[in-house]
């Protein structure tokens, strides 16, 4: 095999532009949320297994990047897929907990990319345009609603609220407790959030789920 053939051989197989950009923020989410935006494009690219300058074939300069990577972070369609993924045959309980964990993670997320940013004295530009367009918050609450109310929906009979009501209030209740969190407030444990909302804050024996 000749020393071209050999090169070839090692290279990594060419990416659609799209897959290249979205495998490069992939990368660069942890270690934004590690370094805010001190990290250069340099460790960005190490961490990628690539050349720097595929960085800037995939984007025009660092603040696009940065952009798109904020951009991911409040993406609501990765939380959404695993609420839907959420099996409907386990106990009420354990269906909330579990979506309960996906949303407190995807808060978290958001918080440690947007806060190391922050921290770093510089704002990541979301303009359409450059990396996803910005994310319709309204939008993405109400489509959250619609998954967690199918959570709620076999239990619909036993419900006091419709379940699109139960599913907005146990959003309000993660958003809040995240709020809380950030304000110094001590994290309540998932498992009893989720036994608040179920059973009321009173005393006394549970009804069942």
């Amino acid at each position: 095999m000749s020393e071209n053939q050999e090169k070839q051989r090692r290279r990594a197989p060419a990416m659609a532009v799209e897959e290249r950009r979205e495998m490069i923020v992939r990368t660069a989410l942890p270690l934004i949320a590690e370094n805010g935006a001190a990290v250069t494009t340099a460790q960005i690219a190490r961490a990628a297994g690539i050349g720097e300058g595929t960085v800037f074939r995939a984007f025009a300069d660092k603040d696009e990047l940065m952009a798109a990577c904020v951009a991911a972070a409040l993406d609501p369609e990765p939380v959404l897929a695993q609420i839907a993924d959420v099996s409907l045959d386990q106990p009420l309980t354990a269906r909330l907990v579990e979506a309960a964990e996906a949303l407190r993670a995807h808060l978290a997320r958001i918080g440690r990319v947007v806060d190391a940013i922050g921290a770093a004295g510089r704002r990541a530009p979301a303009r359409e345009g450059e990396g996803r367009p910005p994310v319709d918050r309204r939008a993405a609450h109400d489509r959250a609603h619609t998954a967690l109310a199918e959570l709620f929906a076999p239990e619909a009979e036993s419900l006091r609220v419709p379940p699109v009501q139960a599913a907005a209030v146990f959003h309000m209740l993660l958003l809040t407790e995240a709020r809380s969190e950030d304000a110094g407030i001590a994290s309540i444990d998932v498992e009893q959030l989720v036994e608040v909302l179920l059973h009321g804050v009173l005393g006394g024996e549970g009804s069942g789920s």
